[in-house]
């Protein structure tokens, strides 16, 4: 990610995610000119450092990622991963997969790494969870991933909103299957109870990092309750899928990973991601390390001996990145594991 790009380097992404934003564009347009995270002006710059081979990638322009820009842009939807710059917007797009950020573009944290908006969000748009849904159906999307700002400033933090955008896809798409990607729902009591109640197909919560990295990177959130929060979804529905990711490049120890894979599988998560973090700007944390493509591959041999149904960790990878085959593999393999324990 960069802080300011030419048009063919916002073809270029650094995050593997099609995030589309569905609030009003015209309403965009002035948070988009003022400072963009206000909380980091003071902050120090830090050295944006030169990307690996293996994190490159060639800008997009085939037929199907045309055809879903040209959506996109027909529906007024603002694609955050134009602005932040998607490494894997070609290959998303030109397969019509998209993850669809509700509720604004505005977040109440001001996460090290994050490049959304900070700041006071604006009121709830009614009318997104039908626009969502229109989207996702005009798309032909057979699996959607729902993400969200932080929406601290809302007594359920936005619970309710994404509840009607789940009830919507199901009226206007009973065949997808759906993928939420949630805050953490911090001080909201009852919030996730009606999130699950709703029956996503998946719920992914990521920890992010580390918990020793949580006061300089994820300082507004509380490593172990984004633990139980993931637990809690398997208690209040054993059948729903959970999912959480970190990044790394981030100052984490390797032994630090291993025992953050222990406590997801103690509180029964499905299914790790891992992916390189990739600093937005000169204001944000700084890549400590690019981590190396079989450094990766280790990561993810030593995840499955721990029990995961599902791994996906390279460079690129990102929460949403192949979400709609990672869930029928993830299907696969809670049939064959269930069997297995029969036989």
């Amino acid at each position: 990610m960069a802080g300011t790009k030419s048009d063919a380097e916002r073809e270029i992404a650094t995050n593997m995610v099609t995030i589309l934003d569905v609030t009003n564009p015209e309403a965009a347009h002035p948070a988009a000119r003022r400072v963009r995270h206000p909380e980091k002006q003071k902050r120090p710059d830090t050295e944006v450092k030169r990307k690996p081979e293996w994190i490159r990638v060639k800008a997009p322009n085939s037929k199907g990622y045309q055809e879903t820009r040209s959506i996109v842009k027909e529906n007024n939807l603002v694609t955050v991963c134009e602005e932040a710059g998607c490494p894997n917007i070609g290959e998303c797009w030109d397969k019509k997969h998209a993850t669809f950020m509700i509720m604004g573009e505005i977040c109440t944290r001001a996460c090290a790494f994050c490049n959304v908006i900070t700041g006071k969000p604006n009121a709830l748009d009614m009318n997104e969870p039908e626009n969502v849904a229109k989207a996702v159906k005009q798309m032909g999307l057979m699996h959607v991933v729902i993400t969200s700002v932080d929406r601290d400033d809302l007594d359920d933090g936005g619970a309710e909103h994404f509840e009607k955008v789940i009830w919507a896809i199901r009226a206007a798409s009973p065949e997808t299957t759906i993928e939420i990607l949630t805050p953490d729902f911090l001080r909201k009591p009852g919030a996730l109870e009606r999130v699950v109640a709703a029956k996503p197909d998946v719920f992914n919560h990521n920890l992010e990092t580390v918990p020793g990295n949580y006061l300089t990177v994820r300082p507004g959130a509380r490593y172990f309750h984004s633990l139980r929060l993931l637990q809690r979804v398997k208690e209040l529905d054993p059948t729903i899928f959970t999912k959480s990711g970190i990044m790394v490049g981030l100052g984490e120890e390797r032994n630090e990973v291993l025992q953050l894979m222990d406590d997801l599988r103690s509180a029964d998560v499905d299914f790790m991601t891992i992916g390189q973090y990739l600093q937005p700007t000169r204001k944000h944390h700084e890549v400590m390390d690019f981590v190396t493509p079989d450094e990766f591959k280790s990561y993810e041999k030593i995840a499955y001996t721990k029990g995961f149904l599902m791994v996906s960790s390279s460079p690129l990878t990102r929460s949403s990145h192949h979400a709609g085959d990672d869930f029928a593999r993830l299907k696969a393999n809670r049939d064959a594991r269930q069997l297995a324990a029969v036989e």
